[in-house]
């Protein structure tokens, strides 16, 4: 009886085993007609009997799952992210054809990611690159382009989770680059060795070097401080910024970022002491002046005004500036005009309302200096020749309001 037993198991499990190989050998023949559908569902049926595969059987199984999934090119977007899996999983028999699908897909997905790159599709292009570096987790570059391109569309939170995937790896971007001057043109070129060394030899390409590349680190790990601060992460963002500066300690961009995140957490102690730290790593730079000055005005209207001094002290043409102090100027109206609103119509308030309008019209008078300074400099500034425009009309004066309104009316036919 026993023996009965083991021989009908064994006529069962050699049928069993001969349906998954007719499967298989269906899914294999709808592949070669690029019946894609028709190979799911062949797959469908034999995912059914997974768990009773040989290895050698599993091997070919993955194989033609990931193939039929891929369907050269134009599986949906979940289906594609299964065949990578499975790719990344075959070993075995199959392994050399799964390279080669490998190889194929990951041309494609590079080709495809530069083309929509080239046509600023910048969401569809981070996807393609990231499709390629999970196909080759060697080529990292792909993974940074994928992150980059993310923050291009503002996809903020998928670049924030690559810009980490690149962190946790490590990644630096550094490479080798080997460059020669081409003498028809006296520009320097940057090629690969031995194509570079062919030029020199031929005599078309002088001055040969090489030279390793700038980490990426410092951009990575800055650019996920930002995006958490845009988040309103801040202390994820003040953690990240520690990251990045001990990469570059000296960047006053990552400084003044680091600080501007204090300034939102009202931590005005420690927004100055980096404000200091910035000044004294750049006491010249013009730019960082007016930076300061744009940042503390939400603040601190007075230490604004010394940063927009300071900037045009260091640069006597820096337009904006000039119109910021203006900005500031008139931002002390905004009182006076709603205190002037809520007076009554007794002797009282009637002279009150007088000091209050000649205390706003000297407002005016003091922006004006600063509005023309600027016009000068850029007679293309429609804000301040629109502004000067609408003091000249307050004040009254008829023949400045005409001229401005004149030249408002220049510009923006210039443009």
């Amino acid at each position: 009886m026993k023996k009965q037993i083991i021989i009908a198991l064994a006529l069962s499990m050699s049928a069993f085993s001969f349906a998954q190989k007719k499967e298989l050998k269906a899914v294999e023949k709808a592949l070669k007609n690029s019946n894609y559908g028709a190979a799911k569902e062949g797959i469908k049926l034999v995912d059914q009997m997974l768990e009773s595969l040989d290895e050698k059987t599993k091997s070919k199984y993955y194989y033609l799952k990931a193939e039929a999934l891929y369907a050269n090119g134009k599986g949906k977007f979940n289906e594609i992210g299964e065949s990578i899996k499975l790719i990344n999983k075959i070993e075995g028999s199959y392994k050399a054809d799964a390279n080669k699908l490998r190889l194929v897909m990951f041309n494609n997905y590079v080709s495809k990611g530069n083309k929509t790159y080239e046509n600023k599709n910048y969401n569809a292009s981070s996807f393609h690159f990231e499709r390629a570096y999970n196909l080759r987790k060697t080529d990292t570059i792909f993974l940074y382009y994928a992150a980059a391109t993310a923050v291009n569309v503002k996809k903020y939170d998928r670049a924030l989770k690559l810009y980490n995937k690149l962190k946790n790896i490590g990644y630096t971007g550094i490479e080798r680059q080997y460059f020669a001057t081409e003498k028809a043109t006296n520009k320097e070129v940057i090629l690969d060795k031995a194509t570079r060394n062919l030029y020199v030899k031929a005599g078309t390409h002088i001055n040969p070097g090489e030279r390793l590349t700038e980490s990426k680190k410092p951009e990575i790990v800055k650019n996920i401080a930002l995006i958490h601060i845009g988040n309103g992460n801040n202390e994820k963002a003040i953690a990240a910024m520690k990251d990045a500066r001990a990469e570059n300690p000296n960047d006053v961009n990552l400084i003044i970022s680091e600080a501007n995140i204090h300034l939102k957490m009202d931590n005005k102690k420690r927004f100055g002491e980096l404000m200091e730290e910035a000044t004294k790593l750049e006491p010249n730079n013009a730019e960082l002046q007016y930076n300061l000055g744009v940042i503390s005005s939400e603040s601190d209207v007075v230490l604004a005004k010394k940063y927009y001094n300071r900037a045009i002290e260091l640069d006597p043409n820096y337009t904006n500036a000039y119109i910021n102090l203006s900005v500031l100027v008139l931002g002390e109206e905004k009182p006076i005009i709603e205190e002037m609103n809520n007076l009554g119509s007794s002797r009282a308030d009637n002279k009150r309302y007088d000091e209050l309008r000649e205390k706003r019209q000297a407002l005016y008078r003091d922006a004006i200096p600063y509005l023309t300074k600027a016009l000068e400099i850029d007679s293309k500034s429609i804000n301040a020749a629109k502004t000067l425009m609408s003091i000249y009309s307050i004040l009254g004066e008829t023949d400045k309001h005409k001229e401005m309104k004149a030249k408002v009316a220049e510009i923006e036919g210039e443009q």
